[in-house]
């Protein structure tokens, strides 16, 4: 299904995350971004990066099993902050979820987010 490329001839990876991943032809999901929202209630959850990583980890991880995929399946992601002075709290979070085998990643500094979030993160999983 999916296998990590690393090579020593790149820079390596400076978070959790891989130099790139190699995906057989497969079904594919591909996740919009989520936004730190209370899935009930419609609004946003935390003040801190780190709390609204966690519930974005935790919406994604939902769209991802009414998918029919987990987080091991996930192959990509983009990560977009408001700050990027936040980059290493959230990687602490962001790495809890992917434990082993990451996928490849994208984090980029935004100006806004919609309901001035302070994280969005997107997802590709392949199914098969």
């Amino acid at each position: 299904m999916k296998k990590i490329v690393q090579t020593d001839l790149a820079p390596q990876a400076i978070g959790p995350y891989s130099q790139a991943v190699k995906v057989t032809c497969a079904e594919t999901l591909y996740v919009s971004g989520n936004i730190p929202l209370d899935p009930k209630t419609m609004e946003v959850v935390g003040d801190t990066a780190v709390e609204q990583c966690k519930l974005v980890m935790d919406n994604l991880g939902q769209v991802l099993k009414a998918g029919g995929a987990e987080y091991s399946q996930v192959v990509k992601t983009t990560i977009y902050l408001t700050d990027m002075n936040d980059f290493a709290a959230i990687n602490e979070v962001y790495a809890s979820y992917f434990k082993e085998n990451p996928p490849a990643r994208a984090t980029v500094e935004v100006s806004r987010l919609p309901k001035d979030v302070k994280i969005e993160i997107d997802a590709i999983a392949v199914l098969s």
